[in-house]
């Protein structure tokens, strides 16, 4: 029972995103294109901007903020957008492409190196990562507030 359970509990998320996009591939929707917009128009309404507000970050940096750790790819779509829409000279579009420089796409990041030397136990690793992707996030808002 127990190596069921086992093997249930890791085939759920992998699973879950074949169905999602087998289901896409059905119905002919552009997975990727809609996930980027749901993930952006769910951050919108996520009750971050007392943070935000906190460190003086631009609303429209969040986003990438947040989707940035997770995927590499649909962070530069974003950012592709985000260009075109605010300008590669304005302050939002010159912090995007210094966050882009100094922050990682943490989750990938360690799967794939951790995976690859065997931990198991990635202890205090990802906590670490994040405090550093938010710092790189915190010193991009500075140093372009800084710089013309």
């Amino acid at each position: 029972m127990m190596t069921i359970m086992n093997w249930l509990s890791r085939a759920a998320i992998p699973g879950f995103i074949m169905i999602i996009l087998l289901i896409g591939a059905f119905r002919n929707v552009p997975v990727f294109d809609t996930f980027i917009e749901g993930a952006i128009d769910g951050l919108r309404t996520v009750l971050l901007k007392p943070i935000a507000d906190f460190f003086d970050i631009p609303k429209e940096i969040i986003p990438m903020a947040i989707l940035r750790p997770i995927s590499g790819s649909a962070s530069l779509g974003l950012l592709n957008q985000q260009l075109k829409e605010y300008g590669p000279d304005s302050f939002i579009g010159k912090t995007l492409s210094v966050m882009m420089g100094s922050t990682e796409t943490i989750f990938y990041t360690i799967a794939v190196y951790f995976g690859a030397i065997g931990v198991k136990k990635s202890r205090n690793t990802l906590w670490i990562a994040l405090i550093a992707g938010a710092a790189g996030l915190i010193s991009s808002v500075i140093v372009c507030r800084l710089l013309p």
